[in-house]
């Protein structure tokens, strides 16, 4: 054998250690969750906040429907189609699941078999969110309707479909830090732990680079996954409403131009209107301080 071809062998093969120690998917362990009891009371605001039946309930649920989080709604995107997992506590879905499994999966973006789950899951912004956040969220999935509904698996093909990849993905987009930092009042304090956190608005409203990521223009619109239309700046660049009116809207869906809330973002202000008046005034406070982008 030629040295130069021995030599490609040998690169090759570090270099697959090298990827293959560096894509170990993350973990969360025993220590941090140690002591924690969920309050499936507080939990309750919180999954409005997180937005669990947003995605998880099933195609077409409405009112107490909602709470049925069996999964199967559909998320087309440049990578292929996702379909949210059934999240109920049923042995279909998480019924079985661990604080410590439910807290990998959401700050980690790890599943209960140990593998990297897709970013369509919002871990990339959950992964800010406090622990005992995460345990009263766990607490009160667990107060919900079981539902025996299997889980679908996603609709995304080669290359896109090895999971192990996503461990690079993760090395190169996963976030560090808030995206607003600076003097910030206690109330937005509050409205950036909503926004950039629970809520996870920068997933849908900042524009994404040809692998996924974020890009720098933190909330400053992006195309639409499914390739239908825009999705838009939220930015004091994009969005001149007052704190009144984006309270207001996400209580009531109505603008002041007095349209009202369409599409994805219908059913989401479904969901901020269980918040409390405090909450969505904390984060319209937010929206108010986050660097203007006019595109």
């Amino acid at each position: 054998m030629r040295p130069v071809i021995r030599w490609g062998i040998a690169v090759a093969l570090v270099g697959a250690a090298v990827f293959w120690v560096v894509t170990i998917p993350g973990d969360i362990s025993e220590e941090e969750v140690a002591g924690l009891t969920g309050d499936a009371a507080r939990g309750e605001g919180l999954f409005w906040a997180a937005g669990c039946a947003n995605c998880h309930a099933a195609p077409g649920a409405e009112g107490e429907a909602r709470l049925v989080l069996a999964g199967g709604q559909k998320f087309p995107s440049p990578f292929g189609t996702f379909l949210a997992p059934n999240i109920s506590p049923s042995e279909q879905g998480i019924g079985g699941w661990s604080l410590r499994e439910l807290a990998r999966a959401m700050k980690q973006g790890v599943g209960r078999g140990g593998e990297h789950l897709f970013p369509a899951f919002p871990y990339n912004s959950y992964d800010m969110a406090e622990m005992q956040d995460v345990a009263d969220i766990h607490a009160y999935l667990q107060t919900l309707p079981a539902d025996a509904t299997p889980s679908q698996p996603h609709e995304v093909g080669f290359p896109f479909n090895i999971r192990r990849s996503l461990g690079g993905w993760k090395l190169l987009f996963m976030r560090e830090g808030w995206k607003v930092e600076g003097d910030l009042t206690e109330e937005q304090t509050r409205g950036r732990y909503l926004v950039e956190a629970m809520a996870h608005c920068g997933e849908c409203h900042t524009p994404r680079n040809a692998l996924g990521g974020w890009t720098g223009d933190w909330l400053a619109g992006a195309p639409s996954p499914d390739g239908k239309g825009n999705i838009p700046n939220i930015t004091p660049g994009g969005l001149d409403w007052s704190e009144g009116d984006i309270a207001e809207y996400l209580k009531s869906g109505f603008t002041p131009e007095f349209d009202t809330a369409g599409g994805e973002m219908a059913v989401v202000v479904e969901s901020t209107a269980k918040l409390t008046d405090e909450d969505r005034a904390a984060i319209a406070a937010y929206l108010k301080v986050v660097p203007a982008i006019t595109n």
